[in-house]
């Protein structure tokens, strides 16, 4: 049993901060409009100036032992409370809790909606608010998206929030909200969770705790249906039709998985109340205000006739599966490889074997090798040739010609970007100055 505490709770202190990224800040600014001054504030890598005015203290320099003496910690998502260390915090006797779980605690369950899942979670989350606004009604995308919900800093007049939840939040979470959404259900964060099992168990985790009431979930996915019993009391269902509904066309989606993940956003809608959203005629109206998400297969132009796309959100495998999928029977250039979080690449080895169109697949450090290693293991047809490159750029260069004259370039990594890049942001980045290499770039239309 997670225990319940809310932000109000923290004024029985003494209170630690874990943390000072983008969570770790909206913590301290958080605390600072409740009045609370922590006792200490740690990080791995410290800063050298104060962080929203508090000093920080390097965990190796006696940090863990300080938080070990505080009554709660505040940590940001990024650590592990599965980890050596946070197991000797908590030895100490202090309680490691999370911002969103604190803020859920206190929170309107009934105008939430947490959307979790191993990939579609972004993108379901952006179409959500934007169909949500569209419809009239005044939606907080929030989360990995945007600000923490309890960010001071954020808005606090929604109507209702749509709140992206990692896994690493949803281990946090003792409250959940009335309505929560899981996009998918695959191997990933083993470096974070230790194992499978547990990181399926702190995902969904998510659709079980007290409050909760109904989960919208991928029908389509056998991982999520041979786990209804850890889905919550309702399940809602929600699977790709054979035709899709008409008022779809105006977000300008490619690919059935995205198709799909739009089904979910509206059904999210619908449990929330939001006025509209069973209604196709005025959902098509609202398709407008939607744009899609940046890294999540952008088109980013042309160069010599070769689109070249950003799908640098895919850090795992299954997006990229997608990936694959929404460009089947195509030329693909497919950029793969980044920071090794121990995965299993054989699905995605038998979805290149299985490619209906020329691939080329151009692996990447730092964990290219072993992504070259599982999809040469297998019988590759005389369609797929699989290259390694010594890094991004060189990557793209040998990817441009090979794509002439209609072909694509698709980086969808299958890996987070960690090591070579500060996140996925920098290495789309990077991505567009090497496009930009290979000549003029034609803007994608419209």
């Amino acid at each position: 049993m997670r225990p319940h505490v809310s932000w109000a709770d923290l004024h029985e202190g003494p209170v630690g901060v874990w943390g000072v990224g983008v969570e770790g800040r909206a913590t301290l600014r958080k605390l600072r409009s409740l009045g609370i001054a922590p006792e200490v504030v740690v990080d791995d890598h410290p800063p050298a100036e104060a962080v929203e005015g508090q000093p920080v203290v390097a965990a190796a320099d006696g940090g863990t032992e300080r938080l070990a003496r505080c009554r709660y910690v505040v940590k940001s998502p990024g650590i592990s409370r599965h980890g050596p260390e946070a197991q000797a915090v908590t030895a100490g006797g202090a309680t490691l809790v999370g911002g969103l779980g604190l803020w859920l605690e206190d929170a309107a369950g009934e105008r939430v909606a947490c959307i979790t899942g191993t990939k579609g979670k972004s993108t379901t989350a952006s179409i959500a608010g934007a169909l949500a606004e569209g419809l009239g009604s005044h939606a907080v995308v929030a989360g990995n998206i945007g600000l923490p919900p309890f960010d001071p800093e954020g808005p606090s007049d929604a109507e209702c929030w749509i709140v992206e939840t990692s896994s690493f939040q949803a281990a946090d979470v003792s409250r959940s909200p009335e309505v929560v959404v899981v996009t998918s259900l695959a191997e990933d964060h083993l470096d974070w969770h230790g194992n499978l099992a547990t990181y399926i168990d702190d995902k969904l985790s998510l659709c079980t705790q007290p409050g909760a009431r109904v989960t919208v979930a991928n029908g389509d996915d056998p991982a999520l249906v041979a786990r209804r019993d850890q889905l919550g009391p309702e399940v809602v269902w929600v699977r790709l039709p054979a035709e899709p509904p008409a008022w779809l066309a105006g977000l300008r989606l490619r690919g059935g998985h995205n198709i799909r993940n739009a089904l979910l956003a509206q059904r999210a809608l619908m449990e929330l109340g939001v006025p509209g959203a069973d209604d196709p005629d005025v959902l098509a109206a609202a398709t407008s205000a939607f744009v899609g998400l940046p890294s999540r297969l952008q088109l980013l132009g042309s160069v010599d006739g070769v689109r070249f796309v950003d799908d640098g959100l895919a850090t795992n495998v299954l997006p990229t599966l997608a990936a694959l999928e929404a460009f089947r029977g195509e030329r693909v250039a497919l950029l793969l490889g980044g920071h090794d979080r121990g995965v299993d690449y054989g699905p995605l080895a038998a979805a290149v074997a299985a490619f209906t169109g020329d691939l080329l697949v151009l692996t990447l450090p730092d964990n290219g090798d072993r992504i070259g290693a599982v999809l040469r293991a297998g019988d590759l047809p005389p369609n797929v040739e699989v290259r390694a490159a010594d890094d991004l750029d060189a990557a793209v260069a040998a990817a441009h010609p090979w794509a002439r004259p209609d072909g694509v370039v698709l980086l969808s990594p299958a890996a987070p970007s960690f090591g070579r890049f500060r996140d996925y942001r920098d290495r789309s980045s990077a991505f567009r100055a090497a496009v930009a290499r290979c000549g003029p770039v034609v803007p994608p239309p419209g």
